[in-house]
């Protein structure tokens, strides 16, 4: 019966055995028990860190518990499964700035101005310090990354077509934004720090650019129509979470890009501050166009004498719907129909010059010359009088060094301007249709037509309108 009872015993010692063992394999022993003390830091539960802060000091304190390396961690878990070196020090403290503390965060995997909990500790070999914790936002440090088109490589335009998609500009950016990002993307000519705009987008990270849009910047970046070029993308990242507003900028993705000739888009002056008053019917022949550029396509400029009063620029006479008058900040245009008076407050000579694919303009005071001429008119062998005798341009009333001639029949040939029907004052250019004529400049070559023909005595700009 004695022998039986010690069975009874010894078995019952075994099961709690078993039992034990197995509750100890069932503990997590690999949470290590806090072995000196951190204190917690100047910063509160709730943190948001702004760029401005970057340089202040960020202090961790702890308890000395021996020689040997200090190490200080974070993490976004609190079992730092995953955790990154703040910093080391042989020291029982650790400063660092608050800048480097949010590229340690980003570092981690935190997102712009995304509230998340970071775990902190101190690690000496084998020994731990207690865990503290807080909320924070951290602020985006780096640009966006351009991954198409890829640096180096062609894009290739479509003349016939100019709708159809030139390329997608994409980028790379935090995972995550805790508030709006704007992108834009801009070009420029290799090398320039002029960038034009192509577009801006929020919240996403690509943008469609078709080959008209492209051509037209590629051209206003000073390209050259049919000459392969090399042009920079870039794209600025823009949040206003913070004042002053972040803005990053990429590194530009260079690419080879061969624009193309567009048919050239007359611009009106038309205004009571110009000749032409505010009629803007196609028979009103004081209703001065103002000269191209070649190689800017959007850029135009005129000079001569404006009234006090008010303009606008127009496309077609006849017609306000595509038209150009003062934006809503000053030197800006709009293109909007209840759009400003580009205002002239006092009358003198100016040099008006334009840009619609940056939609700015300037208009700047400037000195007139002092000689004016009674005649000045065409003359060559596309003209109706040959190289025998001028034909006579009409002086404006408004200002005697522009002169023009309306419905003009001219044929395939050559002409050039010439002042008191006479050769000592004779204007040419290697230019066709619109540009600047020199004193004693090469003829101008003409194609048989019925042109609207205006020339500035005073700068030299022509314009030959096909009707």
């Amino acid at each position: 019966m004695k022998n039986t009872l010690n069975q009874i015993i010894a078995a019952l010692i075994l099961v709690l055995g078993l039992v034990a063992c197995n509750n100890d394999a069932d503990r997590d022993w690999t949470t290590q028990e806090p072995s000196f003390k951190l204190n917690d830091t100047s910063l509160g539960a709730e943190n948001v860190l702004y760029e401005t802060m970057k340089s202040n000091p960020f202090t961790l304190v702890w308890q000395s518990v021996g020689a040997g390396d200090y190490t200080a961690v974070l993490s976004d878990t609190e079992d730092f499964a995953k955790k990154t070196e703040l910093g080391k020090t042989t020291e029982s403290s650790y400063t660092t700035t608050i800048g480097d503390l949010n590229n340690k965060l980003l570092q981690a995997g935190f997102s712009p101005f995304v509230s998340k909990m970071v775990f902190l500790r101190i690690e000496n070999g084998s020994q731990i310090s207690n865990t503290i914790s807080f909320s924070v936002k951290a602020y985006p440090v780096n640009g966006p990354v351009i991954t198409a088109p890829a640096n180096g490589s062609t894009v290739t335009l479509n003349s016939s077509d100019q709708s159809v998609l030139a390329t997608t500009v994409t980028w790379n950016d935090y995972a995550a934004y805790g508030s709006d990002v704007t992108y834009k993307v801009e070009l420029a000519k290799k090398g320039s720090s002029t960038f034009l705009s192509l577009g801006e987008v929020k919240n996403v990270k690509s943008l469609a650019i078709s080959s008209k849009d492209l051509n037209t910047a590629a051209l206003n970046s000073g390209g050259i129509a049919a000459v392969e070029g090399e042009f920079d993308f870039r794209v600025t990242a823009k949040t206003s979470f913070s004042v002053p507003a972040i803005e990053l900028k990429s590194a530009v993705s260079t690419v080879k890009i061969t624009p193309f000739k567009v048919e050239f888009v007359n611009l009106y002056l038309v205004g009571d501050a110009t000749a032409a008053g505010w009629d803007n019917s196609a028979s009103n022949a004081n209703m001065y166009p103002l000269l191209g550029d070649k190689i800017v396509s959007a850029s135009y400029t005129y000079t001569g004498f404006f009234k006090v009063g008010g303009f606008k620029l127009i496309k077609v006479k006849g017609s306000w719907d595509a038209q150009y008058g003062a934006g809503a900040s000053a030197g800006t245009l709009s293109s909007d129909g209840s759009s400003g008076d580009i205002k002239v407050t006092t009358a003198g000579y100016y040099k008006l010059s334009v840009n619609v694919g940056t939609m700015t303009y300037t208009l700047q005071a400037v000195t007139p010359p002092s000689v004016t001429y009674p005649t000045v008119g065409i003359i060559g062998d596309s003209t109706p009088n040959g190289w025998d005798s001028s034909t006579a341009m009409t002086n404006s009333t408004l200002d005697p060094h522009i002169w023009y001639i309306t419905n003009i029949t001219l044929t395939n040939g050559k002409l050039k301007f010439r002042a008191n029907n006479a050769w000592d004052v004779n204007w040419g250019s290697a230019d066709e249709d619109f540009g600047t004529g020199t004193q004693g400049g090469p003829d101008i070559n003409v194609k048989a037509g019925t042109y609207n023909i205006y020339f500035n005595d005073a700068t030299g700009a022509f314009s030959l309108i096909k009707l």
